[in-house]
């Protein structure tokens, strides 16, 4: 059982975004830019390519609904895909806020993310998720 997996089991704390009967969207908590959240399918399956294609769409579906939130709640250009998939072995895909070249520079982590600060953003995506 991967650590993704514990987490969506709730057995590992998380500042959980979104959440639906296949997916769930959290808070990294190694963030890049404040708002990085990560997107993992609840069924465990190491390499993204191995998930079938109607679940991989409906995964980019739900990647793109929760980019929409975060795009409202943290001032950015653009929300930053990337697929990775090394440091995990559960799929998974990085949504990041973009403002300028660089943002989405994996050696750039935020030091110290503070309980609070990440409490704060979690709630901030999460209502402008809610919003209509």
């Amino acid at each position: 059982m991967t650590i993704f997996s514990k987490i969506i089991a709730g057995e590992i704390p998380s500042y959980k975004i979104a959440e639906n009967d296949k997916f769930y969207a959290f808070l990294d908590i190694n963030p890049v830019n404040w708002g990085h959240t990560l997107v993992v399918p609840k069924e465990e399956t190491d390499y993204i390519f191995d998930i079938d294609d109607a679940q991989l769409g409906e995964m980019m579906v739900f990647a793109k609904h929760v980019a929409a939130g975060i795009k409202k709640a943290i001032p950015c250009r653009k929300v930053g895909v990337a697929v990775l998939g090394l440091e995990v072995p559960h799929a998974h895909i990085h949504l990041i806020p973009i403002q300028n070249e660089g943002d989405m520079d994996f050696k750039n982590k935020i030091e110290n993310p503070t309980p609070e600060k990440m409490q704060e953003v979690c709630k901030a995506i999460t209502d402008a998720l809610c919003a209509k």
